[in-house]
């Protein structure tokens, strides 16, 4: 009878460790379920969150934050000038002696970490494991109540969208351009009125996109300048709501005016596309099996795509990508593989450009279930200005 080979302990991940602010971290505000402007020290353990915060923000982390246990960094200053018997101590001296403290040896850290901080902890002995995917892999599925935050954050997007239709609607046809309260209509009003809307709405636009004609071939062009009469223009809203960091995204494309046969032919390829895109999200679909889907929709219909030195024409960006607290993060749907995985949230955003006819995309949010997608964005689809 032969002995057992002893059991072997399984070996603990070690701690996270964060130094930064809550506006520019997405893993931060994670973590954290509250705003803080300033970067601070932030730790995880297991089950235990750790922050350090100053007394201007000591008192809400009590009563706002997620963190289960809150220390006040005046004391742990001093503690470190103890520790390292010196008066000029700094972030790295303060995570040390929090690391002496709660006997750590060592922290992973995520990509953008700072890296003059990890090389002074490295200095003091401390090991700096970093991260080459996300520190916290559950941001890739969301919970019921962010699926509630996503929505409101689409709700705001609408919201972006539908100032952007009413806008064009005012305008009037003069010489071919678009006019509102007797002066040209530019991509800069337009993209204002989006912003107001947002704003009201309760969130806080980022890089609104309105851009129309040629401008609108190049998908991330924010568009400037006056805008034409029978050309489409895209509307990319994406803010982010105030009280929650949880973004939106929704594209619709307009045109004010009569559109020719073949912008009709545009539109009605790309919605086809999106439409056709949507019905596949389901769990486990491989995220690059839906865009070679669209790829493969578009080369049928004999919409081609071509790559220059001036750049690129037809269907050149991904279908789509994660949304949550970042405007773009896990899964993503494009030609890398990437299963989805159950309460996962994505964007299906497919798009043509063909410069001297114009731009088209169309996006909404979905939420990934065993059965299909649910959609978290809604917007009618109406193109044609009158």
């Amino acid at each position: 009878m032969s002995k057992s080979s002893p059991s072997r302990k399984r070996k603990l991940p070690l701690p996270i460790l964060m130094y930064a602010d809550t506006r520019t971290s997405a893993d931060q505000l994670y973590l954290a379920k509250f705003g803080v402007p300033d970067a601070f020290i932030s730790m995880k353990m297991g089950a235990k969150s750790i922050a350090v915060l100053n007394q201007l923000e000591l008192s809400r982390g009590f009563k706002e934050s997620a963190f289960s246990t809150i220390l006040a960094l005046e004391e742990w200053i001093e503690k470190a000038r103890t520790k390292f018997r010196r008066k000029d101590v700094g972030v790295a001296e303060i995570v040390a002696t929090l690391a002496a403290a709660y006997r750590i040896n060592g922290f992973r850290v995520s990509s953008d970490f700072p890296a003059w901080l990890a090389f002074q902890l490295q200095g003091f002995g401390i090991k700096i494991d970093a991260m080459k995917t996300s520190i916290f892999p559950a941001r890739e599925t969301k919970t019921e109540e962010e699926m509630r935050f996503l929505r409101q954050g689409n709700r705001c997007s609408a919201a972006g969208i539908r100032a952007a239709e009413e806008t064009l609607k005012k305008s009037t046809i003069k010489k071919g351009y678009l006019y509102l309260e007797g002066k040209r209509l530019t991509s800069e009003k337009l993209r204002e009125a989006i912003e107001v809307a947002c704003l009201t709405a309760g969130s806080i636009p980022m890089d609104t996109i309105a851009a129309g004609g040629d401008q609108a071939c190049d998908p991330h062009c924010a568009g400037s300048g006056p805008l034409k009469a029978n050309e489409l223009i895209i509307v990319d809203v994406f803010p982010r709501v105030a009280n929650t960091g949880y973004f939106g995204d929704m594209t619709r494309t307009f045109l004010k005016g009569k559109p020719s046969d073949v912008q009709r032919a545009l539109v009605a390829t790309v919605k086809g596309a999106q439409s056709q895109a949507i019905k596949q999200v389901r769990t486990g679909v491989d995220g690059k099996t839906i865009h070679s889907s669209v790829q493969k929709y578009f080369k049928d219909r004999n919409y081609l795509t071509t790559h220059n030195e001036s750049g690129a024409q037809g269907f050149f960006h991904g279908t789509g990508h994660g949304l949550g607290l970042e405007v773009h993060e896990a899964p993503r749907v494009s030609i890398v593989n990437f299963r989805l995985k159950r309460n996962s949230v994505i964007t299906i955003e497919p798009g043509l450009y063909y410069p001297g006819l114009g731009g088209c995309r169309l996006e909404d949010v979905v939420a990934v279930t065993d059965t299909g997608p649910k959609k978290l964005s809604s917007y009618h689809y109406n193109w044609i200005v009158e």
